[in-house]
């Protein structure tokens, strides 16, 4: 079969290489997987890097989130055991944790939809407890972790603010439903936030980027209000002032999804049910911007690396529906 592999650690567009190999093996508890759709992650971007915090050995191939079809028919979401990710013609996963692919969603928007709605909804409803009515913040709202977040605040009562970079995401961010959009390169966040709020600010902050985002965010949540810690996209893991949390009164809250599969699985596969009703009802629908030859595949993740897109890029091997 042919798989993308990643020899040495570097930038995705320079160290990712096509190339023949034999099918992997799977091992105890685990089931051969033809790949039909692979979602494009940042951690792919930061696996190529040797940044991530699980470091396979080299060669791997990178690809974390699957549309897949089992040998026995099924079409399944998975997420591939590394060394044998998702960015080949087959992969390999652990079949306790395979999930079925919703009838709603197509292979390319099923293989988006597993971690970043996953992560979403335990960030908003089991890690902030995000209320009907409330205020949410989301940042990097174009993105496909932002997308995602957006969506299910607008499923849930919300009212949502978009933060995005620039008039063609601020354009996406209106389509998914943002009730205000502000774009961080020309307009001042905290004031267009304390503006859109009447002066509360944000009850929820939703922050995949870290840095400066996060800076602007602990100076527009409202009491009682929860910063959401998702990721650090921007590449600054910021430090909090916990003496500005304690005189403003409003909670950093931290979320590691992956935890969930280890720590409590059930609650994993709950979520997984209540995301295909979702699917079902039309709420949410994962924002694939772009279907990728297999062959394109190294660019993609570049192009995930450097933050220059919109929604989800999704790599279908030729012949795979999409």
């Amino acid at each position: 079969m042919q798989a993308w592999r990643v020899h040495r650690n570097g930038e995705p567009s320079e160290v990712m290489r096509l190339d023949d190999v034999d099918r992997p093996e799977p091992g105890a508890g685990q089931l051969l997987l033809k790949v039909r759709a692979a979602n494009i992650n940042f951690p792919d971007a930061l696996l190529c890097r040797g940044q991530y915090q699980v470091t396979p050995p080299l060669p791997f191939t990178p690809g974390v989130e699957i549309c897949a079809e089992t040998e026995d028919g099924r079409r399944v979401i998975a997420n591939p055991a590394l060394p044998y990710g998702g960015l080949a013609e087959y992969a390999v996963a652990d079949a306790a944790a395979l999930l079925p692919a919703p009838e709603a969603l197509d292979d390319a928007e099923a293989a988006a939809l597993h971690i970043g709605y996953q992560t979403g909804w335990f960030g908003l409803h089991r890690r902030a407890q995000l209320k009907e009515g409330e205020t949410l913040l989301v940042h990097a709202a174009a993105g496909g972790v932002g997308s995602a977040a957006v969506q299910l605040g607008k499923a849930a009562g919300a009212t949502v603010i978009g933060v995005v970079g620039g008039p063609d995401k601020a354009a996406v961010a209106r389509q998914l439903g943002c009730d205000t959009v502000i774009d961080r390169r020309s307009d001042d966040i905290v004031a267009a936030v304390k503006d859109a709020t009447g002066g509360r600010g944000a009850d929820v902050v939703y922050d995949p980027v870290g840095g400066d985002a996060y800076a602007k965010s602990a100076k527009c949540v409202a009491f009682e209000g929860r910063i959401l810690v998702v990721g650090f996209a921007s590449g600054t893991i910021p430090s909090p002032a916990l003496n500005h949390a304690l005189v403003k009164n409003y909670s950093i809250v931290g979320l590691h999804w992956g935890l969930y599969n280890r720590k409590d699985p059930q609650s994993v596969l709950r979520c997984h049910e209540t995301l295909t009703e979702y699917a079902a009802k039309g709420l949410i629908k994962p924002l694939v911007s772009e279907r990728v030859a297999f062959g394109d595949a190294a660019g993609a993740v570049q192009r995930v690396a450097d933050g220059t897109t919109t929604g989800r890029l999704v790599v279908v091997p030729e012949g795979a529906a999409a």
